[in-house]
């Protein structure tokens, strides 16, 4: 027994001889297991005392002792607020940003955690830095968090973008990191909070799940290939329709499962590149507001086939116009192809080519500058009028000879200088346009607002609230983003949905480089404010968002979708499709649920009955060339059919037994000219050439 306790005491003495006077810069004594305050001593028990006291404070100064109750390096309670450098406090007040001073509190306490040695150095560092630093290392998800609270109150800090910011101020390798005080109660001896767990609940803020004003990007969908956007049809299907650049069109169901088969598949006629800044490919899609009963869908690509003879050019941006399969709701027949609008373009960027249908009704068409100059356009002599505009027209035409008309309150509508179809003009790249649904203004405007490059040649971004007849290369922006890198702005949504309260009304837009903001309307209503838009890491919500901004989408209940890539653009199938949610609310609160209706075939009459031409959105039968009647199941003989005959189809009668020809002018003489006698004879002569006729009709 006597032995055993002195191999104890001299145990313990080797301890305290190794770890007592330990200094910054001795090998192996700044251990993560080890527990060492900011100057090398060793943090101190709090006694039972203090621990209730420090919970029964509210104050910011007991905030550290909230945070490191049981084992702390402050001594008093105001340790960790006059240890700061002169500096450092400065940084340190002059927010008043609510979330940044909170972030900045916890920040401060970091010279009270017992592992500050830790947190403040690195621990493969041979000596002390000159200078204690101004932040410890933090963590990558609450550095990332802090960046987009405080980077608009503290401008000396934030020079660099997020990214480098964390590269810079973040722990790269997987030793300790702030905070260092786990978000949830875990008993035992090596948690640092208190225990019973009823304790636990008058401290329960410390928890970061969800104390911030950050959203969630929940993931729905992986795998996609070259996605460019994301579009609902509004039929009460709830399907969504991811667009490939390649020229496929598939269908995520409302249970977020991806079906097989294309709802449209045009890539022999998509000319699309893979290069780096080539946009060209499928553009845009969007359907018809009445596309429940018509079917109806118009679709921007850039194509090289069928080249126009006259003026030089690239490629050819088209706008056409489909409708789905009157037997398979879940495909678009090829067939039924009409092309609206066709833009020669010279080169590979600015072409934007986004469709959209405003609540008035109208397709609007965004498209992009092309790059082209001045001294371009005299030389292709009038072939890229649009360029740079925004075209409005009206599909819903009862005419067959041409594919829309123009809408008389368009501002050029008579005008000889401008073609009648823009409604405005002086855009260089837009990123993606929103309309706001529910928004009309005094005059009853639509507001529509888009992100643009604030130039030819800049990297710039500006948001455009877009006014009829307005020159936006003169015109001043809604808002001038302020640029942290050379990633072009990604349009987005104007948010109507109904999960977030906190978003109704906003902007939510971002850049290609995964940085999001909103734009706000003040309480006033007349200044829009910009905000960072706040995601939050995959440890306070289930998913976290990487990568590359490729588009956003909208649902029919009006929730922002967004489509990222581990690449900017490539083959491989390293796409995601997140979901933008509130994670302070329900992820579909009860007031938000809607009954989904199944897809259901085209029933209109003209789907139905018009065989030989197509329908217009409006449901009148266009013939097609060589038909006539009102559903275009009579065809046209010129000249006509002579000697009983019948025309069956165009240019081609059929004839009575006894003549032949285009026209059965021709006799013909191998039939005997025995007359038959008897009705009976003629009864059935005639049921042989009926039988005959709806043979061939059929």
């Amino acid at each position: 027994m006597k032995h055993l306790k002195f191999v104890l005491v001299l145990a313990v003495a080797v301890n305290v001889w190794e770890c007592g006077d330990a200094k910054f810069g001795e090998k192996g004594e700044i251990s993560p297991r080890r527990r060492r305050c900011l100057d090398g001593s060793t943090p101190r028990r709090l006694k039972k005392r203090e621990r209730k006291l420090s919970l029964d404070s509210s104050s910011s100064a007991e905030l550290c002792h909230r945070l490191y109750p049981r084992v702390s390096c402050c001594h008093t309670r105001r340790t960790a607020y006059q240890n700061l450098h002169l500096r450092d406090a400065r940084i340190f007040s002059v927010t008043n940003n609510t979330e940044c001073a909170k972030l900045l509190d916890e920040i401060k306490c970091a010279r009270c955690s017992p592992h500050a040695q830790v947190l403040f150095h690195s621990p493969d560092a041979e000596e002390a830095p000159d200078r204690e630093p101004v932040l410890p290392k933090l963590c990558r998800d609450y550095c990332r968090e802090f960046y987009y609270a405080c980077r608009g109150h503290i401008p000396e800090l934030f020079q660099a973008d997020v990214d480098e910011f964390c590269q810079y101020y973040g722990r790269r390798d997987n030793s300790l990191c702030f905070p260092d005080f786990p978000r949830k109660q875990s008993r035992g001896p090596a948690s640092n909070y208190l225990d019973p767990m009823e304790d636990y609940e008058k401290v329960e803020d410390i928890s970061r799940k969800h104390k911030h004003n950050c959203y969630c990007a929940q993931e729905v969908l992986r795998g996609l290939r070259q996605s460019v956007g994301i579009v609902n049809c509004g039929d009460g299907s709830q399907r969504l329709f991811i667009l490939e650049k390649e020229g496929f069109v598939r269908i995520v169901t409302h249970n977020m499962e991806l079906v097989k088969e294309p709802f449209l598949n045009i890539h022999k006629l998509v000319q699309s590149g893979i290069k780096g800044g080539d946009e060209r490919g499928l553009l845009s899609l969007a359907f018809h507001p009445n596309y429940k009963k018509n079917g109806k869908l118009y679709v921007s690509y850039t194509t090289n086939q069928e080249r126009w003879a006259i003026g030089p050019h690239d490629h050819i941006l088209r706008v056409v116009e489909y409708t789905v399969s009157r037997k398979n709701p879940n495909q678009v027949d090829p067939r039924t192809m009409r092309v609206l609008i066709e833009v020669a373009e010279l080169h590979r960027k600015h072409l934007g080519g986004q469709l959209l249908f405003g609540p008035d009704g109208f397709l609007y068409i965004f498209l992009g500058d092309g790059m082209i100059t001045l001294d371009d356009m005299e030389e292709m002599d009038g072939l890229s009028d649009f360029t740079g505009s925004i075209l409005r027209v009206d599909v819903d035409t009862e005419s067959c000879s041409a594919p829309y008309s123009i809408p008389r309150n368009n501002p050029y509508f008579n005008s000889t200088n401008q073609p009648p179809e823009i409604l405005a003009h002086g855009l260089h790249n837009p990123g993606r346009c929103a309309v706001d649904r529910h928004h009309l203004d005094t005059n009853g405007s639509l507001l529509i607002l888009c992100t643009d490059s604030s130039s030819r040649n800049s990297s710039t971004g500006r948001i455009l609230q877009i006014v009829k007849g307005k020159d936006y290369e003169n015109e001043p922006s809604l808002f001038d983003l302020k640029s942290t890198s050379s990633a072009p702005p990604v349009g987005g949504f104007i948010y109507r949905g109904c999960q977030s309260r906190r978003l109704y009304g906003s902007f939510v837009f971002g850049d290609r480089n995964g940085n999001f903001r909103i734009l706000q309307k003040s309480s006033a209503g007349r200044i829009w404010q910009e905000k960072a838009l706040c995601l939050g890491s995959s440890g306070s919500c289930s998913s976290s968002l990487v990568g590359h901004i490729l588009g956003f989408g909208e649902d029919e209940l009006g929730e922002v979708y967004i489509l990222a890539s581990s690449k900017s653009m490539t083959q491989s199938h390293s796409g995601k499709l997140y979901k933008l949610v509130d994670p302070k609310r329900p992820l579909v609160p009860e007031e938000c649920r809607r009954t989904v209706q199944p897809p259901a075939p085209l029933l209109t009459e003209c789907s139905r009955m018009c065989k030989n031409g197509y329908c217009t959105p409006v449901g009148r039968c266009c013939c097609s060339p060589g038909w006539e009647g009102d559903f275009c199941r009579v065809a046209k003989c010129d000249p006509a059919c002579r000697h009983g005959g019948v025309c069956v189809k165009p240019n081609k009668c059929f004839c009575k037994k006894g003549y032949s020809g285009m026209q059965c002018e021709q006799t013909d003489h191998s039939v005997g000219q025995e007359s038959r006698e008897g009705i009976l004879d003629q009864i059935i002569d005639m049921t042989s050439y009926l039988l005959d006729l709806t043979s061939y009709i059929v």
